[in-house]
């Protein structure tokens, strides 16, 4: 397979309602779209999931445009690749920049695997027709996160998920278990807490949460180990988590019992299904965790989390719980609490080019 050009779509799309966390409100989703071009004329479509400033991770899209434009497309255009899985070899060189290496490693997994007439859960082995559907709660006040909740638990979500910081932490948690008793409940801190908080953290034992996520610092696995030694809840880490040795150094210190794969974080597709292995030998549970993704970076998700060892729901919710109108059809859909595994080519979904055009802001062509 030969790449003959890649063009790059730079889109702002609204969400239907802000989306809290304690390091920032997220109101306008800024996004970059792949489009990768074969001999054949076929498309490929990748996403990356950096965000407009740096509170996630060091990417922005200013970054990664940058990144991708300069540096890693000229090392994709017009060389042959026989399989994705020789993408990160070609973008060895350049140093981290993960969420834009992973969409355009994406874009290349969505056109082979359309030249090759396999779904791209199939590509990746996965095994589940369907998936379980979780989802994110944001930090607003109490009676306001209580009724997002009800409606999720309504819609079938089987997992939710809520965010949390000091001051804003054990008190919404109570009230969620009054109401919730029994709910599959998780709490993600965004790194808000230090391990001076040790004893405040531990009072989090008494809610029965599946996890506790990224309590600490975004590039620790340390502190985290000595935190879960004192905690009876599982540690998730997810930002300190950005490649498979991270993991695999996470896992022999004890810093986590559960881990949180996202694709763009780790670079793509391929270290993605290295993590899902090393996890599964070990007996690690895993979950695919959420970007604010429009449906292009949602369908790669839903390919990823088909494979076994995803054996907790994900951050994947239905379309229409982040916007008005996607930038795919059909939108992604959940019911009864599950997600069909597209069957089709590559993602399984086309994308909307109305609708892409209407979210654009710019593109640009490489052909070179």
């Amino acid at each position: 397979m030969i790449l003959c050009q890649v063009t790059l779509h730079h889109v702002r799309m609204t969400l239907k309602t802000p989306f809290a966390n304690s390091l920032t409100t997220v109101t306008d989703r800024e996004l970059i779209l792949v489009e990768a071009e074969d001999e054949a004329g076929r498309s490929g479509w990748g996403e990356c999931v950096a965000f407009s400033s740096p509170w996630y991770t060091e990417e922005t899209i200013g970054t990664a445009w940058h990144v991708m434009k300069d540096f890693l497309i000229p090392r994709l255009l017009h060389t042959p690749l026989q399989h994705p899985g020789e993408v990160p070899e070609r973008f060895r060189p350049v140093r981290r920049h993960p969420m834009a290496k992973a969409a355009l490693e994406g874009a290349v997994w969505d056109l082979w695997c359309k030249a090759q007439g396999l779904s791209l859960a199939g590509a990746l082995g996965g095994t589940r027709a369907r998936i379980e559907a979780g989802v994110a709660v944001g930090a607003a006040d109490p009676d306001c996160m209580l009724e997002t909740i009800r409606q999720r638990v309504e819609e079938g979500y089987r997992r939710v998920k809520v965010k949390v910081k000091p001051g804003a932490d054990v008190e919404v948690l109570e009230r969620i278990r009054e109401v919730f008793p029994e709910l599959p409940l998780m709490a993600d801190a965004n790194s808000a807490y230090t391990l001076k908080d040790l004893e405040h953290l531990k009072r989090m034992d008494t809610f029965n949460l599946l996890m506790i996520e990224q309590p600490l610092a975004a590039d620790d696995i340390v502190d985290h180990a000595r935190l879960q030694a004192e905690l009876a809840t599982p540690i998730c880490l997810d930002e300190s988590l950005q490649s498979f040795e991270d993991v695999r150094k996470a896992l022999e210190l004890g810093s986590c019992r559960i881990v949180n794969v996202k694709v763009g974080r780790v670079g793509g597709l391929t270290e993605a299904k290295r993590i899902h292995d090393l996890c599964q030998t070990k007996g690690i549970p895993l979950w695919c965790g959420g970007m604010l993704e429009s449906g292009i970076a949602r369908a790669h998700n839903i390919a990823l989390a088909s494979l076994e060892g995803f054996n907790l729901p994900g951050d994947i919710s239905a379309s229409n719980r982040y916007w008005e109108r996607d930038l795919i059809h059909p939108e992604v859909t959940v019911e009864e609490g599950r997600i069909a595994v597209p069957e089709g080519p590559g993602i399984g979904f086309e994308v909307d080019r109305e609708r892409l055009q209407a979210a654009s802001l710019y593109s640009q062509v490489f052909t070179c």
